[in-house]
C-alpha cells in the first residue's frame, strides 16, 4: 500500500512538473487573491479558471499556501483541455451563511471534463448554519461544499473537506469520477452533512478515505450505477446508505454496487438500503457488501423499506422499490443493539436473492446474544452466520 501511494506521488509530481514546464500555470495570488482568509478572492479564482479553461494546452490553477476566502462560485465548461486544480492552502467560505443564497452550492464544477482537484483543504464554516437549523429558525436551504454536475473524467485526490453546511461532496449526472485519499469531517450532531452523495451517475470509485460526519458517510441516490467503494473508515455518521429511494414515483434504480474493506466505528448504521413506503419505479440490485468490520454499530446490517423520518410525508403505502441480489459476505464485529441484522422489506415487493455468507456479529453486552429479524425477505445462507439467519 505504501509503495502504491509513493508511486502515485511520484507520478503526480511528474504530472505537475509537465504543467510547470509548459508555463500554463495560473496562480490565484498573482491574479489578485489574498492569502489572509479575510479579503474576498472570488474574482481571482474565477479569472484563473477562465484562463485555464480557455487554454489549448493542459493548464493548472494553483492555490498556494495561505487561507483564501471565496464566495459561491461556478467553474464552468466545457474547457479546451485538461485542468489540474492544485491546492496547497485552504479555501474558506464566508461565515455569514446568507451569502450562499438559495443555489445549494458553494464550489461547483459544471459541465467539465478531465479535471483533477489535488490536495488542500476546503472549510465551509458550517457551524452557524447548523445552529440555525437545529434551533428551527428561518434559515436558507444550505449548500454543498464541492459539487460536480454534468461532468466526466474527474479525479479528486488528497483533499480535506471540513464543516460543510450540507453534503461535503456531491455528484449529479456525472460519469467516471474517482475520489481517493480524502479526509472529510463534521461533528456528529451536524445535520445533513453527508460525506459523499451521488445520484444519476455512473462509474464512481471512492477509495482510501476517512469520513466523519453527522449523516451518511456515503449516500447513494437513484440512478447510481457501477460504483466501487473500497477501504473507507466511517464514523461517526450514519453509515453507508443506498437511498433513500422512492422519494419520487418515477426515479432511476441503483445497481452494480460493490462496497469492500470498510470499518464502521460507532455509527448509527453500517450497510443500509432504505426506501420510503411509496409507489416507485426504483430498484436496488446486484449489490455486494464484503470484508467489513463493525465496531459498536447500532444497526450493522439493515434494509428499511418503511423509511419515514419524523413520521412526515409517509402515506403508509407499500414501497414500490424492488430489492434483489444483495450479498453480505465476511462481515464481523459488534452491534450496539441486540438486533444486528434487520430486513424489513416491502409487502408488495419482497426482497429477493439476499445472501448471507460468513457473518459474525455479536451484541456488545456479552450477557445476551445478537438477533436477526426478517419481514418479506427471501434469500440464502452460506458458511457461519451469527446471529442465526432469519432468511
Amino acid at each position: 500500500m505504501v509503495k502504491i501511494i509513493l508511486l502515485y506521488c511520484v507520478l503526480f509530481l511528474l504530472f505537475a512538473a509537465s504543467y510547470q514546464a509548459s508555463n500554463v500555470v495560473y496562480n490565484v495570488v498573482k491574479l489578485g487573491a489574498k492569502p489572509d482568509g479575510k479579503v474576498d478572492s472570488t474574482e481571482a479564482f474565477t479569472k484563473a479558471w477562465t484562463l485555464a479553461c480557455s487554454s489549448t494546452w493542459p493548464a493548472m490553477v494553483y492555490v498556494p499556501q495561505g487561507s483564501f476566502l471565496i464566495k459561491p462560485v461556478v467553474f464552468g465548461g466545457p474547457c479546451k483541455n485538461k485542468i489540474l486544480f492544485s491546492i496547497d492552502g485552504t479555501i474558506v467560505a464566508p461565515s455569514n451563511y446568507w451569502v450562499f443564497g438559495n443555489s445549494g452550492f458553494w464550489i461547483l464544477f459544471y459541465k467539465v471534463t478531465g479535471v483533477t482537484v489535488y490536495g488542500g483543504t476546503i472549510d465551509a464554516k458550517g457551524g452557524s448554519f447548523w445552529a440555525c437549523r437545529n434551533a428551527g429558525n428561518n434559515c436558507p436551504p444550505g449548500s454543498r461544499s464541492l459539487s460536480f454536475v454534468a461532468s466526466s473524467n474527474i479525479m479528486v485526490s488528497g483533499l480535506t473537506s471540513i464543516n460543510s453546511q450540507m453534503f461535503h461532496i456531491s455528484i449529479d449526472h456525472c460519469h467516471n469520477i474517482t475520489l481517493q485519499n480524502m479526509k472529510i469531517s463534521a461533528p456528529s450532531w451536524s445535520p445533513n452533512t453527508d460525506g459523499i452523495h451521488m445520484q444519476s451517475s455512473t462509474g464512481i470509485s471512492i477509495t482510501n478515505s476517512m469520513i466523519q460526519t453527522g449523516d451518511d458517510c456515503i449516500s447513494i441516490g437513484p440512478g447510481s450505477k457501477n460504483l466501487r467503494i473500497h477501504r473507507i473508515a466511517c464514523g461517526p455518521g450514519h453509515g453507508i446508505s443506498i437511498g433513500s429511494l422512492a422519494l419520487h414515483q418515477n426515479e432511476g434504480g441503483v445497481e452494480d454496487v460493490k462496497v469492500t474493506s470498510v470499518v464502521f466505528m460507532g455509527t448509527q448504521n453500517g450497510v443500509r438500503i432504505k426506501s420510503w413506503g411509496r409507489p416507485s419505479t426504483g430498484y436496488a440490485r446486484n449489490v455486494v457488501f464484503e470484508n467489513i468490520i463493525m465496531k459498536y454499530v447500532y444497526n450493522p446490517i439493515i434494509i428499511d423499506q418503511n423509511y419515514c423520518p419524523s413520521a412526515k410525508g409517509c402515506p403508509k403505502h407499500s414501497s414500490g422499490v424492488k430489492i434483489s441480489g444483495v450479498t453480505y459476505k465476511n462481515i464481523k464485529g459488534t452491534s450496539a443493539t441486540q438486533l444486528a441484522m434487520n430486513f424489513v422489506c416491502s409487502s408488495s415487493n419482497p426482497c429477493k436473492g439476499l445472501k448471507l455468507e460468513d457473518i459474525k456479529l455479536t451484541y456488545y453486552k456479552k450477557s445476551a446474544a445478537a438477533t436477526s429479524f426478517c419481514k418479506n425477505a427471501n434469500g440464502s445462507n452460506k458458511g457461519l452466520v451469527i446471529p442465526p439467519s432469519c432468511l
